[in-house]
């Protein structure tokens, strides 16, 4: 991997000098319109950005970002795709302004957890360490007022082919890359024919009955690890399939990413989770992304208690 993907590169990121020196710029404020359209949630989760490839959704994540506010967010893993840096270079300034809006929202107070993915294992290395603001960590509990346990993780440690079959894992990295770029190639022919963006890889994901297979056995995996470590859910990320759903008496959540379907997962005050969809918004890299929907159904809530605090690491 370059030289860059370690600790100068973090603290580069996060050092002020860092706007003036080509690393990036912080975004400009919000206009009115933006102001108005806000909306605070007590907890926010966002995995799969994947920084530092043409899939990221850079555009769309940033204007969730600017209209999300919270008391904690979490990275739940895969933020920058140094497995993909390691064999071309891609860094254009969406993906600088997605890092520095993640700064500035530390700055103004924010709790900004980031858990480490396969994908950015690197970060691996500085676990406890603080970076411009932004806590890296293992693990986490994610706990509610009442006494309920979440336990936050990326996910890929549950994965055996990322466990073992690590060339596996790099052989389905380079497939569903490739798969990505055709999407792209098919959607500018969409584009051009006035049609809406649309997700090959998504659509193959729910498709082909081995990929449902491996999310099924993913999702009770996690959800069995949640149950031994004494939890009372799960949120993880790592499949890029967003899902809200209870696996025998585990509350299992996935916030899903920002390449493909564009969700996050929020917990508003009254303690209710919710997974916010912003797919409508995707879009090919240069592209203006979509305007939201005059009203959109808002998938089912699940209850938890307000407020919600959070224990840094599992005992």
């Amino acid at each position: 991997m370059r030289n860059w993907i370690n600790a100068p590169l973090l603290k580069a990121l996060t050092s002020p000098a860092g706007f003036g020196a080509g690393l990036g710029r912080e975004p400009g404020p919000s206009n009115p319109d933006e102001r108005e359209s806000r909306f605070k949630v007590r907890t926010a989760w966002i995995s799969d950005v994947h920084l530092g490839t043409p899939g990221c959704q850079a555009d769309a994540l940033l204007d969730f970002l600017k209209r999300v506010e919270c008391d904690t967010l979490y990275l739940v893993g895969d933020i920058i795709d140094g497995w993909q840096l390691r064999r071309s270079w891609y860094w254009p300034q969406a993906h600088n302004d997605v890092v520095q809006k993640l700064l500035r929202k530390a700055r103004k107070g924010t709790r900004v957890i980031f858990i480490p993915g396969n994908h950015d294992e690197f970060a691996r290395k500085y676990i406890a360490h603080n970076f411009g603001g932004i806590d890296v960590l293992d693990e986490a509990i994610h706990v509610t007022a009442d006494g309920r346990r979440l336990w936050v993780t990326h996910g890929d440690l549950y994965d055996g082919v990322v466990q073992y079959a690590r060339w596996l894992a790099v052989a389905g990295d380079l497939a569903y890359e490739f798969t990505l770029k055709a999407n792209r190639w098919f959607n500018r022919i969409r584009a051009k024919m006035g049609l809406p963006y649309w997700s090959l890889s998504r659509y193959l994901k729910h498709k082909v009955k081995r990929a449902v297979s491996f999310i099924n056995e993913f999702e009770n995996a996690v959800a069995r690890e949640a149950r031994k470590r004494g939890a009372d859910g799960v949120v993880c990320g790592h499949i890029h399939h967003a899902e809200m759903r209870d696996i025998d008496g585990i509350l299992y959540c996935n916030d899903g990413d920002w390449v493909e379907s564009l969700t996050a997962l929020v917990e508003h005050h009254d303690g209710q989770l919710e997974i916010i969809d912003r797919g409508y918004q995707a879009a090919l890299p240069g592209m203006r992304i979509a305007a939201a929907p005059a009203s959109s159904p808002s998938p089912a809530a699940v209850p938890l208690p307000v407020p919600a605090t959070v224990r840094d690491t599992l005992s």
